[in-house]
């Protein structure tokens, strides 16, 4: 009986040193298969990947007036939909939902500082003095 065991955990092994052989032997080809995937998944996740942008009251209302004369739905109430105390959509009683995202790329805000024209010193030197 323990020879047996044996026999069977060494055909084990036999077949494990044989896929590893075919796995090391295929290496060239899983590589580059793998960076592949890993690309696309990375270049999927920065274009299509988004999160939720709140709305005010009174833009939620106009997307539900939107939506309402665009399909021509009857119903005559919409609920917000709330996440973490913002409003970020709305669900229509027809079932329609709208939930405003933005890719997360977006999510840094690049404000213009006020440029003031920069004056040069010959400006500066020559200008008008009014006497009184």
């Amino acid at each position: 009986m323990v020879k047996s065991m044996l026999d069977m955990l060494n055909h084990i092994l036999e077949m494990f040193a044989s896929n590893l052989e075919i796995f090391v032997s295929n290496l060239e080809i899983l590589m580059p298969a793998s960076w592949a995937c890993f690309t696309a998944y990375a270049a999927w996740y920065f274009a299509s990947a988004k999160q939720y942008a709140p709305l005010t009251y009174k833009e939620a209302r106009i997307l539900w007036e939107i939506h309402k004369r665009k399909t021509q739905c009857n119903s005559k109430t919409w609920h917000k939909i709330r996440r973490k105390d913002r409003v970020i959509g709305f669900k229509c009683d027809c079932g329609y939902k709208h939930i405003q995202r933005k890719p997360i790329t977006a999510n840094i805000s690049i404000e213009k500082e006020a440029v003031q024209p920069e004056t040069s010193v010959f400006d500066k030197l020559h200008t008008t003095c009014k006497s009184t």
